[in-house]
């Protein structure tokens, strides 16, 4: 995506959000293992953390940093609330996007970003002693494409995923790279449409043999983005519900606000989307639907 675009709405978020005063303060790490994708990691911790808490990988877009975008929510504020610690990496190479092209990153312990990632909550779990089943993933725009990678390439690490403005995993796959001026543009575009059974192949393609289940996914997508097609939320709802089993089952209109679409498949518990009606690409977080839909809050 455009940096100038995402930032622009993110300077907006992060004035509206200026007045916020968090108890603990975002450190980096740099000995959290091995990092193929030589990304940078900066956590969160609240001052008080309960016993095995839950953690959440927060990523950010093209352009973006850690710091940045970690300004750009409430999750930060409400981690403090809630007691959830937060990974917040920051990409280094292609425009400040995550590789999301590469066989390594799609390909469970290939390398790249996506192991870079894993082994910074491998890190996390360790020290702090997190529950492992409950790890989640979010991100708009080029973190939301690399929810979908972890999710599709670490199903055992991840319980759940929510990303806003993304793509398809393996939509990317083969690109020459992952930001605006280094992709193939047919994904961004909408232009690679497949069938739920073919996108689901390639998820499973992420990690030959595995059997268990795959996390629960939460989409986000307006009806007007120009950045990434709406045509993306269509085909990334046609690989996870394939994967998950799932098939549509109702919409819900106005909610969780005016204008956006509850979509729901099965009975809501595996993956449901959201279709914001005259939104752009910059979809805000909505951090209530996000940390219920982790299973945080209620």
């Amino acid at each position: 995506m455009h940096f100038s675009t995402f930032a622009a709405c993110g300077l907006a978020a992060i004035s509206s959000l200026s007045s916020t005063v968090l108890a603990a303060s975002l450190t980096r790490v740099t000995d959290f293992g091995t990092n193929p994708g030589n990304a940078q990691m900066y956590i969160y911790v609240p001052d008080k953390l309960p016993a095995n808490p839950a953690i959440i990988v927060s990523m950010h877009y093209c352009g973006g940093t850690a710091t940045t975008y970690f300004n750009m929510n409430k999750l930060p504020a409400l981690a403090d609330t809630h007691g959830y610690i937060m990974i917040v990496p920051s990409a280094t190479h292609d425009n400040n996007c995550w590789d999301a092209a590469t066989n390594a990153t799609l390909t469970h312990n290939g390398g790249s970003d996506s192991l870079s990632i894993v082994n910074m909550v491998k890190y996390t779990i360790s020290k702090y002693n997190a529950d492992p089943t409950r790890v989640f993933a979010t991100g708009s725009s080029s973190g939301a494409i690399m929810t979908n990678v972890l999710c599709g390439a670490y199903p055992d690490v991840f319980a759940a995923g929510s990303g806003f403005s993304g793509m398809a995993y393996g939509c990317l796959a083969g690109s020459p790279g992952s930001s605006p001026q280094s992709a193939d543009p047919a994904c961004a575009n909408g232009q690679h449409i497949y069938t739920p059974e073919k996108w689901a192949s390639m998820v499973r393609a992420g990690y030959p043999g595995y059997n268990g289940t795959y996390p629960r996914m939460q989409l986000w997508h307006g009806t007007a983005d120009n950045i990434i097609k709406y045509q993306s939320l269509i085909e990334q709802v046609k690989e996870w519900s394939a994967v998950l089993g799932v098939e549509f089952t109702k919409n819900v209109t106005n909610t969780p606000k005016p204008g956006y679409t509850r979509m729901i498949f099965g009975d809501g518990s595996k993956m449901e989307a959201y279709s914001a009606q005259g939104v752009g690409h910059f979809v805000p977080t909505d951090e209530p639907s996000v940390l219920s839909w982790f299973g945080i809050t209620s």
